[in-house]
């Protein structure tokens, strides 16, 4: 089942590829304005996805016993890669197989040897499962970034959106988080909707509160801090948002 990340779930995989042991769940509600409730669920959601895999940890095993790190550059028959990849990670020492698209060096090997002659092992091994070793190196560091495209927005084309999707017809789906000051707190849809505070072109189509998602009602009250998903038939959605952004900054 595809999941579509929004501007939160972006950010959420920032944070944790940045420093994941020293964030938590309030840290980034806070940055992102939502409540630690909602963050815990979208980890959850994104676990359950498969978009994020793991939490790994990065060792440099040269200060960590003197041991030494190697990257195999290895060919692999294409129609056997996956098989392969999975028989190499199986070999003692091995820490991580990396899967190219390319014809030649498809497959790059990450190995850990106590001295050279532990990596020749290692070497052997790989190529008595029918894997050709290319060429081979000393790793002398490794330095891992978060992908910033992920992270903080100076400026939004759609004040207080965090996801922005066009349909046809002149129309939009915009999820928004509902600010503490903004009109439509403490009001029913539908006496939002009476009141001329909710758009007439604008229809609330789900509510995410912590760690539930609500189908809204005209009874329905708004919260700050609510996820809301509007779709927006004609007009601007900039108007459309008024009414949960609040006052301008």
């Amino acid at each position: 089942m595809d999941y579509r990340l929004d501007e939160i779930d972006r950010r959420i995989i920032f944070e944790l590829m940045r420093d994941a042991r020293n964030t938590s769940a309030p840290t980034i509600a806070e940055e992102v304005n939502v409540s630690p409730g909602t963050i815990r669920n979208r980890i959850g959601q994104l676990e359950e996805h498969g978009i994020i895999r793991d939490y790994t940890t990065t060792v440099d095993f040269e200060r960590a016993d003197g041991r030494l790190t190697n990257l195999y550059m290895c060919n692999a028959p294409i129609s056997e890669r996956e098989t392969l990849a999975q028989e190499v990670s199986a070999i003692p020492g091995v820490i991580n197989v990396r899967e190219l698209m390319t014809g030649r060096r498809n497959l790059h090997v990450l190995a850990v040897g106590e001295d050279t002659e532990d990596l020749r092992r290692i070497s052997r091994a790989i190529s008595r499962i029918g894997i050709d070793i290319e060429d081979e190196d000393l790793v002398q560091t490794e330095t891992n970034s978060p992908y910033a495209a992920f992270g903080p927005e100076q400026d939004r084309a759609t004040r207080g959106a965090t996801d922005f999707i066009s349909l046809a017809g002149d129309a939009s789906v915009v999820d928004v988080t509902v600010q503490s000051d903004a009109p439509i707190v403490g009001r029913t849809l539908e006496d939002a909707g009476q009141d001329g505070i909710l758009e007439d072109h604008s229809l609330v189509i789900a509510i995410e509160r912590s760690d539930r998602i609500l189908t809204p009602h005209g009874e329905t009250v708004i919260q700050p801090d609510d996820i809301v998903t509007i779709l927006c038939r004609g007009g601007d959605p900039e108007e459309a948002l008024a009414a949960f952004v609040g006052a301008e900054p």
